[in-house]
């Protein structure tokens, strides 16, 4: 993780418009972040010392189970707020966020103007919009996602984790995200290998024909 300073800072701050959330001035608890791939923006069982307003990435949502097994919830994407439940509930938080490629960040300093926050109706407006949206799609996703079949849900993930046409996530963590065996999920990369859509690496599976990809993924929607 790196600070951005100076004009570059600049560009991330009225580029994304972060001050149209706020009725007051936001700039003097901002910060802007820049994660490399694996890099984590909140750590498990860390209080966050940042609201995090992801506008550049990806990310991923992981939480640990009393048995010590790591689960992937979900993959986060721009624009998205990360730690406002914990700012809402003053709860640790409980689940790790690392992101998958390089993302940017912009970073409000919570105790530097919590009181701040939690008093500006028009920045709770937007942010109970935000969280029901949220909702909404997480729902609407989990339904759909329970109609088709893996190669179409596998399409979809594929796109979304892949970065620069190469896919490395773990088969393990994801047939356990599907709800499916290993077996199944390997059964369906065979299909779409021999359909030549991708095709096997050592550490992953290279996009070959991202419009089939697209297409399959495109079912869902």
């Amino acid at each position: 993780m790196k600070k951005i300073k100076g004009p570059q800072r600049g560009y991330y701050m009225d580029n994304y418009t972060i001050q149209s959330l706020f009725s007051f001035d936001i700039s003097p608890y901002v910060e802007v972040f820049e994660f490399e791939k694996g890099d984590f923006i909140i750590q498990e069982g860390n209080k966050p010392e940042y609201l995090f307003y992801m506008v550049e990435g990806k990310a991923k949502l992981y939480v640990t189970h009393k048995n010590g097994k790591i689960s992937l919830i979900n993959f986060l994407t721009p624009p998205i707020f990360m730690g406002e439940i914990e700012l809402l509930n003053e709860e640790r938080y409980s689940k790790s966020i690392q992101t998958s490629s390089k993302s940017i960040c912009i970073a409000i300093a919570i105790e530097q103007c919590k009181e701040k926050l939690l008093a500006d109706a028009h920045f709770l407006r937007y942010l109970c919009v935000f969280l029901s949206n949220k909702s909404t799609v997480h729902s609407a996703k989990y339904t759909k996602h329970q109609a088709y079949p893996l190669e179409n849900k596998l399409a979809e993930f594929i796109l979304l984790s892949s970065h620069q046409n190469i896919y490395k996530e773990k088969h393990t963590e994801i047939s356990d995200y599907f709800g499916v065996s290993y077996r199944h999920l390997l059964h369906t990369f065979a299909q779409l290998s021999e359909a030549g859509v991708i095709e096997k690496m050592n550490m992953g599976y290279k996009i070959l024909d991202k419009q089939k990809l697209q297409a399959l993924a495109d079912e869902i929607k």
